[in-house]
């Protein structure tokens, strides 16, 4: 009776060790992280499934550059060939290599669109137009997702450093997460030119 009194003291007062070390906020902020990654995979395998029907579509237009094509279908390959689980999250090489993928298939994208311009027949066609705001939208949802994943990682990252939270990270395995980043910060801190003189 004695030793099982002592067995219940001992764990109730591990909890309340443990909820004070920041256990239970690691396990919040985890879980958060987590459910913010998968809003941003939702939205990236909304945009994959979009390629397919916007291709078919511009392929029916029968002047078009063939290359822009096939580079927006392999960039869609590559891009949903990499495999994600939750260990992506705290793996940074992995994290790099398909942020790297998605970013190669967006790039794709923006320059079919820029592409496409060209064309006033499939400007006009009612289906690509249907099809490029359903892109547009969906690159709106990338981005808030996006956003509200570096919010949690940050909160997560934050508590896993702070001291002493960050004895009990190292207690318990909860390493810092990688962020998204942006690929081209050096090319997109150079101001734009505008140039009304160009034809």
């Amino acid at each position: 009776m004695a030793s099982r009194l002592l067995r219940l003291s001992f764990i109730a007062l591990l909890g309340l060790l443990l909820s004070g070390c920041g256990y239970n906020q690691f396990q919040s902020l985890d879980e958060q992280t987590k459910s913010a990654w998968s809003e941003v995979l939702n939205q990236y395998q909304r945009r994959a499934d979009l390629v397919p029907n916007i291709v078919a579509t511009v392929k029916g237009e029968a002047a078009f550059e063939q290359d822009t094509l096939t580079k927006v279908i392999e960039a869609r390959a590559k891009a949903t060939s990499i495999q994600v689980t939750p260990e992506t999250l705290n793996d940074p090489a992995a994290f790099s290599k398909f942020q790297a993928a998605q970013g190669e298939l967006g790039s794709a994208l923006s320059r079919l669109m820029v592409v496409s311009e060209r064309y006033p027949d499939l400007k006009a066609n009612q289906a690509f137009r249907d099809l490029r705001v359903q892109l547009e939208g969906t690159e709106n949802r990338i981005t808030v997702a996006r956003n509200r994943y570096i919010q949690t990682v940050q909160e997560y990252n934050v508590l896993a450093r702070s001291f002493p939270n960050n004895l009990t990270a190292m207690i318990f395995g909860y390493k810092v997460k990688p962020n998204f980043a942006v690929a081209n910060e050096a090319q997109i801190s150079v101001p734009p030119v505008v140039d009304f003189n160009k034809k």
